[in-house]
This record gives C-alpha cells, sequence and structure tokens, in this order.
C-alpha cells in the first residue's frame, strides 16, 4: 500500500491539474470599468439571465447621476471559459437607455477582464433631429482591486 500512495497521488494531481489551470469567468459581482462607472451584477441563475445595478462616473445630462437598474443574459455553455452575455441598463435619470454587450475573458495575470461595446439611445424630440440620439463606444470592466491597509 505505501508504493501504491505516490503513484494515487501524481494520478490524481493530473486529473485534477486541467480544471485547476481553465478558470472559468464569473459575472456575478463588482466591476469597474476604464472611466471610473461601477457595476453589480447579481447571481446568473440557470437559464443565464442576471439583473443588477449600474453607477455611471459619466453622463451628458444635467440631472443629478443616480444608481440605475441593469438586466442581462449570458450564453450558458458547459464548453466555454469565456462566455458572451449583454444587459440593458434603463437610466433612472435621464431619457435614455444603454445595451451593452461583450464577452468575459482572463489576462495573462489570471485576472476576469469584461471587453465591452455599447449603444446608448437618447430621447429626440423630433425625427429631424434622430441622428444625434445613437452613440457608441467601449468599456473595459475589471475587478476592484482591494488596498491594503498599512499597520
Amino acid at each position: 500500500m505505501v508504493q501504491a500512495t505516490p503513484f494515487l497521488l501524481v494520478l490524481s494531481l493530473a486529473l485534477l491539474a486541467p480544471g485547476l489551470s481553465a478558470r472559468k469567468c464569473d459575472l456575478t459581482g463588482l466591476w469597474v470599468n476604464d472611466l471610473g462607472s461601477n457595476m453589480t451584477i447579481a447571481t446568473v441563475n440557470g437559464k443565464g439571465n442576471f439583473a443588477g445595478s449600474y453607477h455611471t462616473a459619466v453622463t451628458a445630462s444635467s440631472n443629478k447621476i443616480q444608481v440605475s437598474p441593469l438586466q442581462g443574459s449570458q450564453k450558458l455553455s458547459s464548453q466555454k471559459s469565456y462566455p458572451t452575455f449583454g444587459f440593458t441598463v434603463n437610466w433612472s435619470f435621464s431619457d435614455s437607455v444603454t445595451v451593452f454587450t461583450g464577452q468575459c475573458f482572463m489576462d495573462e495575470k489570471g485576472e476576469e477582464v469584461l471587453k465591452t461595446t455599447w449603444l446608448l439611445r437618447s430621447h429626440a424630440d423630433n425625427i429631424n433631429d434622430d441622428w444625434k440620439s445613437v452613440l457608441v463606444g467601449t468599456n473595459v470592466f475589471k475587478r476592484p482591486q482591494l488596498r491594503s491597509r498599512k499597520e
């Protein structure tokens, strides 16, 4: 039995190692983008749907910024570690809606990154002003870095 122990240990590590190296992205939790906006995504359910909140750091509105609700969906696939997703933010403080679409990746440091493209639709007073009612852009979201406390 003593000789079998090292063999079983090596076999166990060989079977577990692929699962350890292939970390999956998880959309759930707090995210901060390159402009300083934060979003929180609640648990993704079994159908891939989720809800959360978005607190933007930037706006063209003169209204006071408020936390706004978001609704989304993630493409579920047991074979994919880097899911695609989309969500809509219904701005609580302005007459506009933004849709985001993107994919979760693991960077070279093993940290999750959300690469997104967004489309913001603002209210137009008439059809002649429709041309200026849509903006398109990109954002990169990362997990916030926890600051270590100095003793």
